[in-house]
């Protein structure tokens, strides 16, 4: 019975906090902020497996010297 309310508990804290601002973007009209919404996104993706590429090559260096 607790772990039924623990897991409705996430899911409406999901539903209600975390995915309204998805929620707003997707019922919008605007293309091209849909698009840049989506692109921003990508980029702060790529620039965290840049900066994790970066720090593992650095460790690396470190471990062979």
């Amino acid at each position: 019975m607790i772990a039924n309310n623990i897991f409705k508990a996430i899911a409406d804290f999901c539903q209600n906090v975390l995915f309204v601002p998805f929620n707003n973007i997707r019922s919008m009209d605007n293309w091209w902020f849909q698009n840049t919404a989506s692109w921003i996104f990508v980029v702060i993706g790529f620039i965290g497996f840049f900066y994790w590429l970066g720090q593992l090559k650095k460790y690396q260096k470190e471990e062979n010297e």
